[in-house]
């Protein structure tokens, strides 16, 4: 038992385990370092806050290994250019759906100047009796020429309308 021990103690003094030992923490703490500029240089990417980058950097370099673990769970999932691009595409897809309506009925695409559904027939606007231009569902009166279909026109009265009143009274 004592020349296993003496064994192992020679090979813990030798100078190569020593260099070994050396090298090995080299490895380590260029690992760690390594680990926290990729923390900085891919926080910089995905945050817009210089503060939440600086928290995410501080954390790799304060708990070795586990802060990079840590901010690799907890970082956003997309770049921050993927993030504006992606915003540009839904920015520019509404653009084009206030050109292109959707029927209320089928869903179908339709153009602003449709009167009618052309896939299920819906009625989408109404022609002005007067001027007999398109006129939105919610209009009340038409604003081209002042039309309101809701008032009844009465017709002005005439002289027997007149002198049945008057006989009357």
């Amino acid at each position: 038992m004592d020349s296993l021990f003496e064994t192992i103690n020679k090979i813990i003094s030798s100078p190569l385990w020593t260099l070994a030992l050396y090298v090995l923490a080299f490895c380590l703490v260029g690992l760690w370092l390594a680990l926290i500029f990729w923390t900085f240089k891919d926080a910089r990417k995905r945050i817009d806050d210089p503060i939440i980058v600086g928290v995410a950097v501080l954390t790799s370099l304060v708990l070795p290994y586990m802060g990079t673990v840590i901010y690799a769970i907890l970082r956003p999932a997309e770049y921050l250019a993927e993030t504006r691009e992606r915003e540009l595409e839904v920015r520019a897809m509404e653009q084009e759906l206030q050109i292109m309506r959707a029927c209320p009925s089928c869903g179908e695409l339709i153009r602003p100047e449709y009167v009618a559904c052309p896939n299920c027939r819906r009625t989408l606007r109404s022609i002005c009796p007067a001027c007999e231009r398109v006129q939105e569902p919610g209009w009340k009166l038409c604003p081209y020429c002042g039309h309101d279909p809701r008032v009844k026109r009465v017709a002005p009265p005439t002289d027997e309308d007149t002198q049945f009143w008057v006989a009357e009274d």
